[in-house]
This record gives structure tokens, C-alpha cells and sequence, in this order.
């Protein structure tokens, strides 16, 4: 089963989200992104909230065209722009589908940064499969669709094909 989203689409997820987070009364002093499918979603929501943005890159989905997940990384450093990470931290992604790159990071990020004393977690879609259960959600997924987003036109283009779309203005 396939779940093909639009712009549109996501944009609205993005706000229904941001919506969700304000209307439960969480205060946090920091918006951390996973890297790279909640880099949108966490540059939206800082820009709502207009708290500071820092990004985590991790890295698991490798096979056959990012479709099966491995061993998970999660980078050593995380760039930021504040000299300090604030302690109540809203962690974002676009989903959370396993459950395992959310939950390690959730874990993580209190030894590498003790002076965290609050962290909740933000998706865009929450799959039901998932061993991970995300403190705000814009869509929950009972069936486990895998997810196309708009983006994902640019996994596989290249530079030349690139410049072939333009030209034809073919979308």
C-alpha cells in the first residue's frame, strides 16, 4: 500500500502538527530535527515558534533505493546555532515507521546532553507498526502505507536530468 502526498499535503500536515504541539501547552526552548526527513518540518516549526533549529543527521534506510533499513548512525556532532542547547526540547521527524532511529535518538540525546530535562517527540505521520509512540502526531497510519513524498522526485535525479526538466518543463 502506497500513501502519495503532495506539497499541499504535506504543507498542512506540517501546520496541523504545528497546531497540535501549541494546543497541548508544551514549552520547549528548542526544536531538534532528525536529519534528513524532519529538516522540514523542524525549519517550519522553529520559524512558527521562533525558537532556535538544531540538526541531527542519522542515517539507517541504505537498500534497494532507501527501502530497507540498516544499521542506524547518528552523527557525532549536531549543528546548531546557539552556543548551548536549551533543556526542553521538542524532537521532530517526518515519521516514525519502526520506531528505531526516534526512540535512539530520544535515548541519546540525554547522555550526550545531560542538561536536558524535557524532550517530546513531533512526526508528521505515526504508522501503526511502530515501536515508538510520538508524544504529538499529525496523521496516524492504521495500515503501514509506504510513504511518497513531494521530495522524493529528487532521490534519483541527477544534475543532466535536472537540466532536462527544465528545459522540457516537464514535471
Amino acid at each position: 500500500m502506497n500513501l502519495i502526498v503532495s506539497w499541499d499535503e504535506y504543507n498542512v500536515l506540517v501546520e496541523r502538527l504545528a497546531q497540535n504541539v501549541h494546543e497541548s501547552s508544551y514549552e520547549f526552548n528548542q526544536i531538534i530535527c532528525v536529519a534528513r526527513g524532519g529538516l522540514r518540518v523542524g525549519d517550519v516549526l522553529s520559524r512558527i515558534y521562533a525558537q532556535p533549529l538544531a540538526i541531527l543527521s542519522t542515517h539507517s534506510y541504505t537498500a534497494d533505493g532507501g527501502t530497507i533499513r540498516g544499521e542506524l548512525v547518528i552523527a557525532e556532532h549536531m549543528t546548531m546555532t546557539q552556543p548551548r542547547l536549551g533543556e526542553d526540547v521538542l524532537l521532530v521527524d517526518d515519521m516514525v515507521d519502526s520506531g528505531h532511529t526516534l526512540a535512539a535518538v530520544h535515548r541519546e540525546l540525554p547522555r550526550r546532553f545531560p542538561h536536558i530535562t524535557q524532550i517530546r517527540t513531533a512526526v508528521l505521520w505515526w504508522k501503526a507498526c511502530s515501536t515508538f509512540k510520538p508524544d504529538y502526531y499529525a496523521e496516524y497510519l492504521p495500515d503501514n502505507p509506504w510513504i511518497h513524498q513531494p521530495f522524493e522526485v529528487y532521490d534519483d535525479m541527477t544534475p543532466q536530468g535536472l537540466k532536462t526538466r527544465l528545459a522540457t518543463g516537464s514535471r
